[in-house]
């Protein structure tokens, strides 16, 4: 693209919403997009579809994030200088159309750098259901007597167990490496796993049920494909062991909720759930009422840290795509497919 190569500083337009905005790119980030280019902001606190045309005019790459409204292929046709587009977020799914990338339009995302919050959060989830944390806490606010529930929580190692991995992306793997380092035997699904990366990961590739029969830590990484909606069903829940740990930070489509609420309302397992099949989570929902359940609000991606390393990072993409460096976190029409 000969923009690239202008003398005049190229065009990139910034198609992030100010609330957002303001979480992803510090001053410091700012301060470098507009030092190699000429930065186009939105006018107002929103960024609306209307306003799109206006703001990609003559740019060469844009910054996307959540909030972003659609790039639609006649807006993309209207705009054929515009080469990178470098989104700040995860899923591209309903951002840029898929036939975009054959076209020649190339697509950065920051979803390599949300697994490590995601995998974190699983880590800590794990945490508190073997060693039960929350319900200590509850019963040391409640007064009960000290040595009563101390022996009522005696809690476990995660050390040693055995966790279960369904789905091997980017995330999955973020959590593979964390469990590995707290020396868990990992076995794995993944139909799109090969025997030189599950040997690398050092994981045991086994079928689902397998899995799910063999583990005491379950965390579900797969993405929402039509193959993997309800991919995990009754017959499969009630393949775990009792007392196992179901962790989901991925999709509610991928398990039957019905289903699971019925394994937890037992008692027989215990469930942390990251992700509703309707969010936000109704107040009467019935499993906020389940002492074995640990609940948190879509926020496994979610800290300070990962959001400034993904504005740095889809920056860094800018001036790579400019400089005709190769880029990090670009998704070519290959991977689209199987992609969250």
């Amino acid at each position: 693209m000969t923009a690239r190569h202008d003398p005049i500083r190229p065009r990139v337009a910034v198609l992030i919403p100010a609330p957002t905005r303001r979480q992803i790119l510090d001053p410091e980030a700012e301060a470098w997009l507009a030092s190699f280019a000429q930065v186009v902001n939105p006018p107002s606190e929103v960024v609306t579809a209307a306003e799109l045309p206006g703001l990609l005019d003559g740019a060469v790459a844009c910054l996307t994030g959540w909030g972003t409204p659609p790039l639609g292929d006649e807006l993309l046709a209207a705009n054929p200088r515009l080469g990178l587009v470098a989104h700040t977020a995860g899923t591209v799914r309903r951002l840029v159309p898929e036939a975009a990338l054959g076209r020649g339009l190339r697509v950065s995302h920051a979803a390599a750098i949300i697994a490590d919050a995601v995998a974190e959060l699983v880590i800590a989830q794990s945490l508190l259901g073997l060693r039960q944390l929350h319900e200590v806490d509850r019963a040391m606010k409640a007064g009960r007597p000290w040595g009563e529930f101390r022996d009522a929580f005696p809690g476990r190692l995660l050390g040693g167990r055995a966790v279960g991995v369904v789905g091997t992306g980017r995330v999955g793997r973020a959590v593979i490496r964390l469990f590995r380092a707290f020396g868990c035997r990992v076995l794995a699904f993944d139909p799109y796993l090969s025997a030189d990366d599950a040997a690398d990961l050092g994981v045991e590739v086994v079928a689902l049920d397998e899995l799910l029969a063999g583990a005491d830590i379950v965390t579900i990484h797969a993405p929402v494909l039509p193959e993997t909606r309800g991919m995990i069903g009754a017959a499969h829940l009630a393949l775990l062991r009792d007392g196992a740990i179901f962790i989901n930070t991925a999709r509610a489509t991928l398990v039957d909720e019905a289903a699971l609420l019925r394994e937890v309302a037992s008692g027989r397992i215990v469930a942390a759930l990251d992700v509703f099949g309707e969010e936000p989570l109704p107040v009467d929902s019935p499993v906020r009422a389940l002492p074995n359940v640990i609940l948190s609000p879509h926020l496994a991606g979610r800290t300070v840290d990962t959001y400034l390393r993904q504005g740095r990072e889809m920056v860094g993409e800018v001036q790579r795509f400019l400089l005709d460096e190769p880029l990090r976190y670009e998704i070519t029409p290959e991977m689209l497919p199987l992609l969250a």
